[in-house]
């Protein structure tokens, strides 16, 4: 397969750079701005899960269909990096919502390196964590890994998640070299040839296609441990208990933007490249088409959101299994089943 040049390398680099680096939209702000029924809104910081690819910009959407608005909220949507990061911005107050890896979440409690936050909704109903690669690299499957050298943020699901992801698939993750990328620098990491792959999820297949000008490989962890969820929109502890009321608004105006997403997938591409100049309309709308099949829930008419305690339980079980957890954790101890959307 032919490389890259040094050109074409850091092109694609100032594009992913540009992807994570958009500013927010002004549809919902400004001193006036006045919820449905008059009152002034109530200002909150978004956080996205990692950068402001096709896969977040259903937040976008809420913001610019007017459903946070009608909520009574204006929406700051900032560029997220990872779960890890994510949780410490909330925790630390810079943020009121952001979605996480739940199964990234998981190990944060159950290792002690976390805690004060709550899952309150599902994003995805399957992990979308992945390890992402071009053709030429030699990686076909997991065994493949072995003498590789992956990149990704050192707080994100699919680097913390993989040591659990290697023992199950049959890796010696020893053989497996990791190096520290920003999320705006993986795919230019990726196209230049830097690293042999990237910590990615599967919807990002077209933007990484995008960006590097090859086809895209993806090892995708749902394969061998199905019963993950993906993200879940978290809060902090304090406002969970505080404001239970303003968070089944902000939830429910979230789960709107992401139900009109789905449906309307070139839409919302376009409305993500309203708010960040250097966005890729059609790779955006790629992402949103595969994250469908993620979201919605094998029962048909099933809400969106939802969250089972049973499936928790038995990600935990999963991980407990793996020796990846250091204490004993329950579901109650991450989500606030009483916020979360109802079946």
């Amino acid at each position: 397969m032919r490389r890259l040049t040094r050109t074409v390398a850091a092109a694609a680099l100032a594009t992913a750079l540009a992807l994570v680096s958009g500013c927010s939209g002004d549809s919902d702000s400004g001193a006036d701005a006045k919820s449905g029924n008059g009152t002034a809104l109530e200002k909150v910081t978004y956080l996205t899960s990692f950068g402001n690819f096709g896969r977040d910009s259903y937040a976008w959407v809420a913001k610019e269909k007017g459903f946070f608005k009608e909520a009574g909220f204006d929406v700051d949507i900032k560029p997220g990096q990872g779960t890890g990061a994510v949780i410490q911005q909330i925790v630390g107050g810079q943020a009121q919502f952001g979605p996480i890896d739940l199964t990234g979440g998981l190990l944060q409690v159950g290792n002690g390196q976390a805690k004060d936050f709550v899952a309150v909704a599902a994003i995805q109903q399957r992990t979308m964590a992945a390890i992402a690669t071009v053709e030429g690299k030699g990686i076909a499957s997991p065994k493949d890994l072995e003498g590789k050298k992956l990149a990704d943020t050192p707080t994100s699901v699919v680097r913390n998640l993989f040591p659990t992801y290697a023992r199950l698939a049959g890796v010696d993750a020893s053989k497996v070299t990791w190096v520290n990328g920003q999320a705006q620098d993986l795919m230019g990491m990726l196209g230049s040839g830097t690293v042999d792959g990237i910590g990615q999820f599967v919807v990002g297949q077209p933007t990484i296609e995008t960006v590097t000008k090859q086809k895209a490989v993806m090892l995708p962890y749902s394969n061998v441990m199905q019963d993950l969820y993906g993200n879940v929109l978290i809060t902090s502890a304090k406002i969970a208990k505080e404001k239970p009321e303003m968070v089944k608004r902000f939830t429910a105006a979230l789960m709107k933007g992401l139900d009109y997403a789905l449906t309307n997938p070139q839409e919302a591409g376009e409305l993500l490249k309203k708010n960040v100049d250097a966005a890729n309309p059609a790779a955006a709308a790629a992402e949103l088409q595969l994250m469908a099949g993620y979201v919605r829930s094998n029962n048909s008419g099933t809400q969106l959101g939802t969250l089972d305690s049973g499936r928790v339980a038995k990600s935990i079980a999963i991980l407990q299994g793996a020796g990846s957890l250091k204490q004993n954790i329950t579901p109650d101890q991450i989500i606030d089943f009483s916020l979360a959307p109802k079946a």
